[in-house]
C-alpha cells in the first residue's frame, strides 16, 4: 500500500525510517485528498521542493491534468537529507548503543556476538524483542545479569537478591528476565515451551524453591511419621537428605501434575507400595538435587518411573530427571501407543528434548519429532500403578478391593 502523506516533515523522515530499514530507493505520495485546505497543500509542495533543491529527493509530477501535482517523492540522498532534517543516522545512534551496551563488562564470546547483532538490528531502526537503542541502559542490565548466570553467582541465591547484588535494584530481573533468557538460549538448554521464569528455575533461578511433595511409607530423620500417615508430605527440596523410607519402596514415580499426582497415590496406590513425588511442571534445580538424593536412598533394582504429557516439553522434563537422578528411569503412561491412539495433532509444534539412544524417553522424543505426531495431556489418563515384578503385583492383589476407591481405568499399563 502507497504511503501517503500531509506533513511534509513526516514524509522525509518516512523515507529515512525505510532507507535504515532496508529499502534502497524508498518513495512516498502527497494525500491530497486529506489536505485541510489549498494553503496547507502548498505549503507541503513547498517544503518538498526545498529538500528538492538541497539534493536529499527527487519529484515525481502527475500527468495530463494532474501535472502541476506531485506524484511522488523519492529518496535522492540519505547523506543530504539526515543533515537537512538535523536527524541522527540510525547507524550512528547503534554504534554508540552498542558500544555502551556492553563497555568494560567481561562477557562470554557468545553475549559479545550477541551485543553486534543486536547493534545491526538497531542500524536498520528496528528493535531487538522489543529493547530499541534508546533502552540500552535496561538491556545493559540483561547482559551483566546473563553473564553473572554464567558464572554461577544466582545459585542458592533468590530472585530479588540476585538481581540486587548484580545490578543494584531488586526488581530488574522480574522486568527483563524475557531478554535474560533470550541472550542465555544460546549457551544453556532451556525447555523450548517454557516461559521466561520456568526456564530460569531450571537452572536454579527461582523466587524460593518450592516444597517437594512426597507420598510413601516414609519418616524424616529424627521424626517418625509411622503414626500420622499424612496423606502426603512437604518438604524443602534441601531437607532431601533427611526422608528415610520405613521399608523399600516398591518403585519410584515423579509425576509433573499437581491434579495426576493427587489421583495416583489416592486412587492407583491408596497402599503406598512405592513412592510418589510431586515436581511442579519443570523441575527446579533444588528439585532435580532432592530427586537426585532420594534416588540414591533406594538399591538399584528399585525401578524409576516418571509421568508427563505426552509432548515436547513432557519429553524435556522426563530427559531432565533422568539426567538429575543419574540412573535409567523408565516413562509412566508415555508412550507411542497412547498419543496414536488418544491424542491429537497439536497446533504448534516444538522441539523435542534432544536425548541418547539409550534414554528412556528416545522413543518418544523421536516420534515427536516427526510431522503429524500426536500430543495428550496427562490429565486425560485415569492413573495406574507402573508395571511392576510379579512379587509388586501380588502385594498390590493382596489390598482389600473394597477399600479401594472406584477408577475407571481407560488405558492399560505402560
Amino acid at each position: 500500500m502507497a504511503r501517503r502523506f500531509t506533513d511534509a516533515i513526516g514524509l522525509l523522515n518516512d523515507l529515512l525510517d525505510r532507507f535504515e530499514a532496508g529499502a534502497t530507493s524508498p518513495i512516498a505520495h502527497p494525500d491530497y485528498a486529506a489536505f485541510s485546505s489549498v494553503v496547507a497543500a502548498d505549503a507541503f509542495l513547498n517544503q518538498i521542493r526545498k529538500a528538492e533543491s538541497a539534493g536529499a529527493v527527487s519529484i515525481g509530477w502527475g500527468r495530463g491534468a494532474k501535472r502541476d501535482q506531485v506524484a511522488h517523492v523519492r529518496l535522492a540522498s540519505a547523506e543530504i537529507l539526515y543533515p537537512y532534517l538535523d536527524r541522527t543516522p540510525a547507524s550512528r545512534i547503534a554504534e554508540d548503543a552498542a558500544a555502551r551496551l556492553i563497555a568494560g563488562v567481561a562477557l562470554h564470546e557468545y553475549l559479545k556476538n550477541s551485543g553486534s547483532q543486536i547493534a545491526e538490528v538497531w542500524a536498520r531502526g528496528k528493535t531487538w524483542h522489543g529493547f530499541g537503542s534508546s533502552d540500552v541502559d535496561t538491556l545493559r542490565h540483561a547482559f551483566v545479569l546473563a553473564q553473572a548466570i554464567l558464572d554461577n553467582k544466582h545459585l542458592d541465591v533468590d530472585y530479588k537478591t540476585f538481581s540486587r547484588r548484580t545490578v543494584g535494584h531488586s526488581k530488574i530481573l522480574e522486568r527483563i528476565e524475557g531478554a535474560v533468557v533470550r541472550l542465555l538460549s544460546g549457551i544453556m538448554d532451556f525447555p523450548p515451551g517454557a516461559r521466561p521464569r520456568e526456564a530460569l528455575r531450571a537452572i536454579g533461578l527461582e523466587r524460593f524453591a518450592p516444597p517437594l511433595l512426597i507420598a510413601g511409607k516414609i519418616d524424616l530423620d529424627g521424626a517418625d511419621l509411622s503414626g500420622i500417615s499424612p496423606h502426603y508430605l512437604g518438604i524443602s527440596p534441601k531437607e532431601a537428605d533427611r526422608v528415610r523410607f520405613r521399608e523399600p519402596p516398591a518403585y519410584i514415580l515423579t509425576i509433573e501434575n499437581f491434579a495426576s499426582f493427587n489421583r495416583h497415590i489416592a486412587e492407583a496406590d491408596p497402599g503406598r507400595l512405592g513412592t510418589t513425588m510431586y515436581v511442579g511442571g519443570y523441575p527446579s534445580l533444588a528439585t532435580q538435587q532432592a530427586l537426585r538424593t532420594i534416588a540414591r536412598l533406594v538399591s538399584e533394582e528399585t525401578p524409576i518411573f516418571h509421568w508427563s504429557d505426552i509432548d515436547p516439553d513432557g519429553t524435556w522434563i522426563f530427559r531432565t530427571i533422568e539426567r538429575a537422578v543419574d540412573r535409567p528411569i523408565g516413562p509412566h503412561l508415555m508412550s507411542v501407543e497412547i498419543a496414536e491412539r488418544l491424542g491429537q495433532v497439536p497446533f504448534k509444534k516444538s522441539a523435542p528434548a534432544r536425548c541418547p539412544p539409550d534414554s528412556g524417553i528416545a522413543a518418544l522424543a523421536a516420534y515427536m519429532a516427526e510431522d503429524g505426531a500426536k500430543t495428550l495431556e496427562q490429565e486425560e489418563l485415569d492413573p495406574v500403578l507402573p508395571e511392576l515384578h510379579e512379587k509388586m503385583r501380588a502385594d498390590q492383589r493382596a489390598v482389600d478391593p473394597d477399600e479401594l476407591p472406584r477408577s475407571t481405568i481407560s488405558v492399560g499399563l505402560c
